[in-house]
């Protein structure tokens, strides 16, 4: 699937879910494949629900994340305030190849928290529990598709 049309479908779903922050918290039913294993991923491709990602949860399930889609490749910066759950935060360039991982990125629950950055200009944004990262032998420039 072209770029164009992974960008459309992603927004598509997201527009279809919601266009506020609740959008975060809704499963979409879309799976992404990276390094031979599929993921259930919710997709954050509008503000609100890129800016709520996975905050305040308690629990983020096996095999699932969440997918940040941003219109254009930039650098990225993450941070972990008030999330709870200790995550990986994988960065893709606009070709959906892995640029770098922040793995076992640390919460945070005050101010100043550090932010996480992307090592390029990046595009799309992967979280998954920490230590997934590794477990599941994702490295660098490996890619993912839409499933």
């Amino acid at each position: 699937m072209c770029q164009e049309k992974f960008i459309s479908r992603a927004l598509t779903i997201a527009a279809l879910l919601s266009s506020s922050a609740v959008l975060a918290a809704q499963p979409t039913g879309s799976h992404v494949v990276l390094a031979g294993h599929r993921i259930s991923v919710e997709i954050a491709a509008t503000d609100a629900a890129r800016e709520h990602g996975l905050m305040n949860r308690t629990h983020l399930s096996s095999g699932h994340g969440m997918l940040f889609v941003y219109p254009d490749a930039r650098p990225r910066y993450f941070w972990m305030k008030d999330t709870l759950i200790q995550l990986d935060i994988l960065f893709f360039d606009a070709r959906r190849r892995l640029i770098n991982v922040s793995a076992d990125t640390p919460t945070c629950k005050a101010d100043p928290c550090p932010s996480f950055a992307s090592a390029a200009p990046a595009m799309y944004v992967l979280e998954l529990n920490a230590g997934a990262a590794n477990s599941l032998g994702i490295k660098m420039g490996d890619t993912f598709k839409l499933d």
